[in-house]
């Protein structure tokens, strides 16, 4: 990254992994970066890069972590959680986003979530917001709960967008979360 001169940062399920959540062997490493970036392949090694245009946005949710290789930047708890969902694809689907959600959720620093959440869209802090709840971490969810009210008035969404895909075939809404405006076709499943 630094031949590329672009700011980044190691991010989603490779993240979660190095702060503790531990479900599932992570088959790539996850990197974000500021600029569009090819696949590539480090010995056994897949490396994968997200694009996000707005890194300043989130530099207070990005920390220097060090590796036997020397130091790496990588997003906190919170930047990781609301990555999850901001690139739902690259993260497994929601059953997976709730399963580590559920690892993730006791270190979660609820001032510093409901801070870095104004840098993410709407619909990505409603669908985090529900989630924490719904895996038991409600007392997180506060804070997050007020910048969205701040945000001016909130929209219902859709909790996983592909299930909305062909409003023909769409299941019908299992919940409408009032709290987060958040419909939900179909309960999240946690790993146990």
């Amino acid at each position: 990254m630094r031949h590329e001169e672009q700011a980044y940062y190691v991010g989603l399920l490779k993240a979660a992994e190095l702060h503790g959540a531990s479900h599932q062997a992570v088959m790539e490493f996850q990197v974000i970066a500021g600029k569009r970036l090819p696949k590539i392949r480090a010995g056994r090694n897949l490396i994968a890069f997200y694009y996000r245009k707005d890194m300043p946005a989130v530099a207070s949710g990005i920390e220097d972590l060090k590796t036997d290789t020397g130091k790496m930047k990588v997003s906190t708890v919170e930047l990781t959680t609301l990555d999850l969902l901001r690139y739902p694809q690259a993260a497994g689907g929601m059953d997976n986003i709730a399963t580590v959600l559920s690892d993730l959720g006791s270190k979660i620093d609820a001032a510093k979530l409901a801070a870095l959440s104004l840098s993410a869209e709407r619909p990505v802090a409603q669908r985090l917001g529900y989630l924490l709840d719904r895996v038991g971490y409600r007392d997180r969810t506060e804070p997050l709960s007020q910048a969205l009210e701040a945000r001016g008035s909130v929209t219902w969404t859709e909790l996983d967008r592909k299930e909305n895909s062909n409003t023909d075939l769409a299941p019908a809404p299992v919940e409408r979360n009032d709290r987060w405006r958040v419909i939900v076709r179909r309960a999240p499943e946690i790993d146990e």
